[in-house]
């Protein structure tokens, strides 16, 4: 029987190319997003490729109620969730602490932790109730450590790292698994979204240098989901090989 993954923004970047990576290799999937016309884009793309069920819930992450009310809707061939990526995150200008947006800050905050939170509490007692089930929080190296002028958005990822060390705790009776996987430098929509829409300045993020792609941690996600059952791939840091840490960089000269 096929597992079913639920991908958080799966409209762009990471979420998109793991929707399409797992479609190819046996999943059925649930995609999750705010951008209705893509998400039903994706959704035509994956089923002319390959034989996988596809459903698409358009709604808001930061919001409780918009995520319970979606979860509730999913018809029976698509509530058994076997994974659970929580991929849908964001970064928000780049600003020392004191010269930073209100907005911007509580934005990262209501995606980043929120949302990942609403999302994940919904889902993980289906987990339990079925006895099965793997929980992938899609992370970052700013998890890991700060950086200039990054303070928030690396709050609120240091928070996915703890959160994801705890929900292992609390899920561990129940042998489902957690993993987290935190990219460094990942060209996709990320620095574009971050300089709200200043593509030029986004485009200069990865002058120089060969980043990562959404496909390379699709290609993890992929692995990561399909080890056996005894095992538990836990935390995944992955950069590319010109980021040797968050503000250590080479470019070419």
């Amino acid at each position: 029987m096929k597992k079913t993954a639920l991908i958080s923004g799966a409209t762009s970047g990471i979420g998109k190319a793991t929707a399409l990576l797992l479609s190819e290799n046996g999943y059925n999937l649930i995609l999750t997003g705010r951008r209705k016309q893509r998400l039903d884009d994706l959704k035509s793309e994956i089923e002319a490729k390959s034989n996988a069920k596809v459903f698409c819930l358009n709604f808001d992450i930061r919001s409780n109620d918009e995520v319970c009310k979606a979860i509730d809707s999913l018809p029976e061939d698509f509530k058994k969730i076997d994974i659970l990526i929580n991929n849908a995150g964001l970064a928000m200008g780049l600003s020392t602490i004191q010269t930073g947006d209100l907005q911007d800050w509580e934005t990262m905050i209501d995606t980043n932790i929120k949302g990942l939170l609403y999302l994940t509490l919904k889902v993980a007692p289906l987990m339990i109730e079925q006895k099965s089930g793997h929980i992938i929080n899609i992370g970052s190296i700013a998890g890991k450590e700060v950086y200039p002028n990054g303070n928030v958005y690396c709050a609120t990822k240091h928070a996915v790292d703890a959160l994801s060390k705890a929900m292992r705790i609390d899920m561990l009776p129940y042998k489902i698994k957690v993993t987290q996987i935190a990219p460094g430098m990942v060209d996709t929509e990320f620095s574009t979204v971050r300089f709200h829409g200043d593509k030029e300045r986004a485009d200069k993020v990865y002058d120089g240098l060969t980043p990562l792609y959404a496909e390379d941690i699709a290609e993890i996600i992929l692995f990561v989901a399909n080890r056996p059952k005894h095992v538990n791939i836990n935390d995944i840091l992955v950069t590319p090989l010109a980021q040797a840490s968050s503000a250590n960089v080479v470019r070419n000269s």
